[in-house]
């Protein structure tokens, strides 16, 4: 119910002291409270006037009485006549006793401790406390007190701040570990208030951390891989050019560089977009015109929709259609065919071919980067091209899949783009 760590501490100690109060309510009320106190003391006058000499008695004999009770109650004690001369006094004096002489009896709060003002129905007053030969003093009294709450205040609050100190430990152990370079440390999650988000939120960029570092080793040596064979065509072309020069090798060897040239366009591009949180620019682009100019690059290749605009950056989304098309002419059979419309919210290009299409086990793995299919068309390429379609298609809040075509086979991609209202 309470998720927050701050009301969960808060409530602990608000609910602690809740407790003494009561437990202190508690034991007042069972020991009788202020009423059954004051009902006490009058009962205590009368039974006090029924065995001292009455107020008419000489003050001697008054004095000898109360004098003889102190003694056998061992009390130290005052009494006062109706009009408030003291009669009697044995023991040590008690503190502010004067004062009560004219007021109600009750109970006050002395040095030595609690003391006694009990009113007699003739008007008399008999003040007595409990003889102390060493009495308390009260920095002392505060002192135990104060130690007591923080005893029982120190014994509620451990629980809940061992709880989440051993939390907080866990989830430094996994950043310590993290930090050391091990890339799989993630942290326990309990609870569901700060430590515990903070927690989660850890696992979650550990994770994403893991796979980018992974994305990227995967990505270095493919690249490394990949680029062996055009720099060793490169390095023999140069040999052959140099022993007998010819325009077909010379065209050869720039073919080579050209393709160098475009894996390694492709690799700092995808790298780019991993890293990218955000578009660098949007703008108003019209994906079927933007379409069409990508389409007339290739013979073979139809396009036909509705004009549709959507706000994201031009030059990946022209790579994007691109490198669709090219898959197509690769992979597939001509004519291609592309097609732009809006459907509610969403805006659908689907970029098809009269080829036999996919299997369902390769159709979320050519879209892994270095996934290369059956070539039937005379571009190269370098695995990378659907690759990228899905990054772009993921910065544009968009997704990019393999569907069936109306006869079943997998020979269409369709990326559908969300567009924000």
């Amino acid at each position: 119910m309470f998720k927050r760590l701050s009301t969960q501490v808060y409530l602990t100690i608000v609910l602690t002291l809740v407790i003494v109060v009561v437990a202190a309510g508690g034991l007042w009320r069972f020991s009788g409270g202020e009423r059954q106190l004051r009902q006490a003391i009058t009962v205590a006058g009368e039974l006090l006037a029924n065995g001292m000499p009455p107020s008419t008695a000489p003050e001697s004999v008054q004095r000898d009485a109360a004098i003889k009770l102190a003694k056998r109650l061992r009390l130290d004690l005052e009494m006062y006549s109706a009009s408030g001369a003291r009669i009697a006094q044995f023991g040590r004096q008690l503190p502010h006793a004067q004062e009560r002489v004219s007021r109600r009896g009750g109970l006050l709060r002395g040095r030595g401790g609690p003391i006694w003002a009990v009113p007699l129905p003739d008007g008399r007053m008999i003040i007595a406390g409990m003889h102390r030969r060493r009495p308390v003093p009260p920095p002392v009294r505060l002192i135990v007190l104060l130690g007591a709450a923080a005893l029982v205040v120190g014994l509620c609050a451990w629980p809940v701040v061992r709880g989440l100190t051993r939390r907080l430990e866990r989830l430094q152990a996994g950043v310590d570990r993290f930090g050391a370079g091990d890339l799989s440390a993630r942290v326990e999650i309990k609870g569901r208030d700060e430590v515990a988000k903070l927690a989660q939120s850890f696992n979650t960029s550990a994770a994403r951390i893991e796979a980018l570092v992974g994305a990227h080793r995967l990505l270095l040596a493919n690249a490394s891989h990949e680029l062996r064979t055009p720099l060793a065509r490169i390095r023999m072309g140069l040999e052959l050019l140099q022993q007998t020069p010819s325009p077909e090798r010379r065209e050869a060897l720039e073919r080579d560089i050209g393709e160098v040239d475009d894996l390694i366009e492709e690799i700092l591009l995808l790298s780019r977009l991993d890293a990218l949180g955000e578009l660098e620019e949007r703008n108003e682009i019209d994906l079927l015109a933007l379409a069409a100019e990508e389409a007339s690059r290739y013979p073979g290749c139809d396009v036909s929709g509705e004009p549709v605009l959507f706000s994201g950056e031009a030059r990946l989304l022209r790579r994007l259609i691109r490198n669709l098309i090219e898959n197509a002419m690769k992979h597939g059979v001509p004519p291609v065919a592309v097609s732009v419309r809006q459907e509610d919210a969403e805006i659908v290009l689907t970029v098809s071919d009269e080829g036999p299409g996919v299997t369902k086990e390769l159709a979320e793995q050519v879209f892994e980067p270095f996934h290369r299919g059956p070539s039937r068309g005379k571009w190269g390429g370098s695995g990378l091209g659907l690759a990228l379609v899905r990054s772009i298609a993921e910065k544009h809040a968009g997704n990019v899949r393999f569907e069936p075509g109306p006869d079943g086979r997998l020979n269409r991609i369709v990326m559908r783009l969300h567009i924000a209202r």
